[in-house]
């Protein structure tokens, strides 16, 4: 059997960025086994909201790297602070963080600086430039007139790039990730209520992961809200069958802060469309459902039926499907379904997934 050497992988690493202000601000990556911990932890001084954006865009920019290993923990630090408005860091953070796992592999003594954000790190695309002064360069030098010495030498190499898998000299990986956007009813009641949505976007793994809740993301979510996503999803993967270990998953949400589990079922069917699991509908999934048993693919029931048979009526388009629990079939309103049908949307009430 071959056995892979990790020699070459350092323990610490470090990408520069320049800020607005001309500070040169230096992120440092160190890597040491998980012990149960977070797979990634960022620390700013004097700002947690950056050390909590720069720990998502870590996690984020992870999403199209096709092998996975939770084995170890990234710690991620900045020795000063950039303004809160400033994003060009962000390049410069997922670099570190690829070099100190071996990734992007960089030369001993080695100076990378890199500016460049993005607002879809899941998909891999990037706006931004990296430039490498090798170890030799790294000292001051003057090429003398007569030498012949490419005064370029001096000041290393600079690479634009428009996706993260140009750095490895590969394909755009954004055609790779499935995306899909499924709605559930925000609120229960109210004259401002709205349907808000739940996204899933999902690359495939080359190697099966070992532990499924570490290949999903949910950015922006709080610690209880990330979990409970996550345990829905791996149920719900479970009773599909081929779903558990193969995906690395990104959750988004365009309002995170909501109450209650009725939006798991919408969270469910956009997994199922993203993975292939369902047919596509010619408007939106509009679900509403949760499931003590998702193992089991049951849906269960949820509260504020009529708010949200209202809100769902009011704001359903032609070619809309709408998803509601069995349990709610016999309690629909008079000329519900068929109002409905009239608008161009189709309804089902269901007590199982996978029979829709």
């Amino acid at each position: 059997m071959t056995t892979i050497s990790t020699s070459a992988v350092p323990t610490n690493a470090e990408c520069r960025t320049a800020l607005a202000d001309g500070r040169t601000l230096t992120i440092t990556a160190s890597r040491r086994p998980r012990a149960n911990r977070a797979d990634v932890k960022c620390t700013v001084p004097n700002a947690p909201a950056i050390a909590d954006h720069m720990q998502q865009t870590v996690r984020l920019a992870r999403h199209t790297e096709a092998r996975l290993d939770s084995r170890d923990q990234v710690v991620l630090s900045m020795n000063i602070t950039p303004a809160a408005t400033e994003r060009d860091w962000e390049l410069a953070a997922v670099l570190a963080d690829r070099m100190v796992r071996g990734l992007h592999p960089a030369k001993p003594g080695a100076i990378t600086t890199a500016k460049g954000h993005s607002d879809a790190w899941h998909t891999g695309r990037v706006t931004g430039s990296i430039h490498t002064t090798a170890p030799q360069d790294a000292l001051p030098y003057t090429a003398a007139p007569h030498t012949g010495v490419d005064a370029a030498r001096a000041v290393g190499s600079t690479v634009n790039i428009t996706h993260l898998a140009a750095l490895s000299g590969h394909a755009d990986p954004s055609a790779a990730v499935s995306t899909v956007r499924t709605w559930f009813p925000l609120h229960s009641g109210g004259i401002n209520d709205t349907l808000g949505w739940v996204e899933v976007s999902v690359f495939p793994l080359e190697a099966p992961a070992s532990a499924e809740e570490d290949t999903i993301t949910a950015p922006g979510l709080d610690l209880t809200a990330q979990q409970e996503v996550k345990q829905t999803l791996t149920a719900a993967r479970h009773f599909d069958g081929k779903g558990l270990n193969r995906w690395r998953s990104v959750v988004r949400f365009d309002q995170p802060r909501f109450q209650g589990g009725s939006y798991q079922l919408a969270l469910v069917m956009a997994d199922r469309l993203a993975r292939g699991r369902e047919f596509v509908p010619r408007g939106r999934i509009i679900a509403t459902g949760c499931s003590s048993a998702w193992h089991a693919g049951r849906i269960d029931t949820v509260d504020g039926r009529e708010p949200k048979l209202e809100l769902i009526f009011n704001q359903v388009n032609t070619g809309d499907r709408v998803l509601l629990p069995k349990d709610w079939q016999d309690h629909l309103p008079p000329g519900f379904a068929a109002g409905l049908r009239q608008k161009g949307a189709s309804l089902a009430c269901i007590d199982k997934i996978g029979m829709i």
